[in-house]
């Protein structure tokens, strides 16, 4: 079978258009994505931090200080309404007081709800790391404009140039089997071992906290964990 290199379809996701293509790339947008099937696991209240703070593949995006009291684990989805309300109203009040300062080391891991959300999480994993969270930001802050369009494609290239990848590079991202293997191995095993079924889940020193929280109860939660 010979794949047209300009024919990939966003299907499972009410949109279609050509990309650069590829057998991975077809894997990625070829279907929609299947919820991890959890059984009659019982709910989980708190998580193992050795465990918790195993670092996939792909590595970590993490801010703050590892050695800080308090550690913060967000499981998120980039076309999850909810994790950009966090990111656009609390995250920054967070970083400025906590992550900056020490106080709180920051892990933020994939969780895609859906074939698009997986993209954007590839396409932030090709952007130079130190562009990383800035580029996240920039998708969360105008998640309309690309994740809930009639041209989710075109939207996603244009924050992709923004972030100066050409189009070569865009269309190398999102065939790039091990990025698609390492962000699937993440999701996978925060289903699995952390009982994550809905984003944003966040673990603060291991507590599982579900939902966008407004501030003032993270803050209440982290303060009450830091040395007097």
């Amino acid at each position: 079978m010979i794949v047209n290199r300009r024919h990939v379809l966003f299907t499972g996701v009410a949109a279609a258009a050509t990309l650069g293509a590829g057998v991975a790339t077809a894997r990625l947008l070829g279907r929609p994505t299947v919820p991890v099937d959890m059984g009659d696991k019982p709910t989980l209240v708190s998580a193992d931090m050795a465990e918790l703070m195993q670092a996939g593949p792909l590595g970590e995006n993490a801010l703050g200080d590892p050695n800080a009291p308090v550690t913060i684990v967000e499981y998120a989805s980039m076309t999850c309404s909810h994790c950009a309300t966090f990111h656009n109203e609390t995250y920054p009040a967070l970083k400025e007081k906590y992550f900056d300062t020490g106080k709180v080391y920051f892990v933020f891991r994939e969780f895609p709800l859906d074939p698009v959300a997986t993209a954007a999480f590839m396409l932030a994993r090709c952007v130079p790391e130190s562009q990383y969270f800035t580029f996240v930001e920039a998708l969360f802050k105008n998640q309309n404009l690309w994740a809930f369009t009639n041209d989710r494609i075109g939207g996603l290239t244009k924050m992709a140039k923004q972030a100066g990848l050409s189009q070569e590079k865009f269309e190398q991202c999102l065939t790039n089997q091990e990025l698609l293997d390492g962000v699937n191995w993440v999701k996978t095993r925060g289903a699995e071992t952390f009982d994550v079924n809905s984003t944003p889940t966040f673990f603060i020193n291991g507590e599982i906290v579900r939902g966008a929280l407004p501030l003032d109860q993270f803050e209440e939660k982290i303060d009450q964990l830091l040395p007097s």
